[in-house]
């Protein structure tokens, strides 16, 4: 990450539509070059954030900068200086690759003397040089978005937005997709990222833990999961799970126990000293456990312990919905 000056500052931000607060009193600030996660469920705030900040939504209170801009005084100013990519696909199928190419240069009021040799960039970063007359429509997934991310930038922004940019892209596209985000960065590009994928929130330098409009917690990875787990980890192999659970969330010294796939993960003050006891527990409850071990925390784990399973789970839902 390349340190620097602020280039995105958000104080006590709210949204309201009506009765419903969207954005609840948020505040952070983000550096040049440094990869900013939003991560949270549907409905959590993070779209409107980004919405906010890009000068497309008026804040009901608070301040926002961007690049040393007020987003609620000059909007117009913002949208100029940074880069924009929404969930859904924002290019038009029936141009070829350059034309939508060269119609985000216009749009982005790139001279015409730069234009030819940024499009020319914005392809090569794409990895579509000799596709350039082929119609958008028909290129795979991945590569629209890696066209829509080039376009995003081809007018060289200070900070990129990106609103669940690998929402139904396959996993390998997903990871080229951000090998291209680091690249960005590299570039002292601040790129700002809303997603529902917990590994990918492993490749952002901090991240914002959003639920309800609210940040719950605010770090890189490693420091979300050593400040906010509140103890030890236990991974569970075991059948059947609806019984397990219910019998280690009434059992004396679990914090919390919770499915995770196939799997259980429990909380524990001290994990070593509670898998003989937990095991056994489950059997006499007539739950078949195969293996117990102690694991390091996942992001996921430390968004339930931060805002219970319930949450977490729609958050993996939405992952999975968006993967389908």
């Amino acid at each position: 990450m390349n340190n620097g000056a602020p280039s995105v500052v958000v104080t006590n931000l709210v949204k309201r539509f009506g009765d419903f607060v969207a954005v609840d009193d948020i505040s952070f600030s983000t550096s040049a070059g440094e990869i900013f996660g939003f991560l949270g469920p549907n409905g959590s705030g993070k779209s409107t954030t980004i919405r906010m900040l890009c000068g497309l939504l008026r804040p009901t209170s608070g301040r926002a900068q961007v690049a040393g801009i007020d987003v609620a005084a000059d909007p117009e100013a913002v949208r100029q200086r940074i880069g924009y990519m929404s969930q859904k696909f924002s290019l038009y199928n029936d141009l070829t690759v350059t034309e939508n190419a060269r119609f985000f240069a216009g749009l982005y009021n790139v001279p015409r003397a730069e234009a030819r040799e940024r499009i020319r960039w914005t392809l090569e970063l794409a990895g579509l040089t000799g596709h350039e007359t082929t119609l958008t429509g028909n290129l795979a997934g991945g590569w629209k978005q890696r066209l829509a991310l080039g376009c995003a930038v081809l007018h060289r922004p200070q900070v990129l937005f990106l609103d669940e940019p690998t929402s139904g892209v396959d996993p390998i596209s997903r990871r080229l997709f951000w090998e291209l985000i680091h690249q960005m960065s590299d570039q002292r590009v601040t790129v700002f990222v809303t997603t529902h994928y917990m590994d990918e929130a492993e490749y952002c330098n901090r991240l914002a833990l959003i639920n309800h409009g609210r940040t719950v917690a605010l770090g890189t990875p490693d420091e979300l999961k050593r400040r906010h787990m509140a103890g030890e980890l236990i991974n569970v192999e075991c059948a059947p799970l609806g019984e397990a659970v219910a019998a280690l969330q009434a059992m004396t010294g679990v914090i919390d126990a919770a499915v995770f796939g196939a799997n259980l993960h429990v909380v524990v003050a001290h994990a070593e000293s509670a898998i003989p006891a937990i095991t056994k527990h489950l059997e006499q409850s007539g739950v078949r456990v195969a293996r117990a071990v102690k694991i390091d925390p996942t992001l996921e784990d430390v968004f339930v312990s931060l805002t219970g399973a319930g949450e977490a789970a729609g958050l993996r839902r939405a992952a999975e919905e968006c993967a389908a």
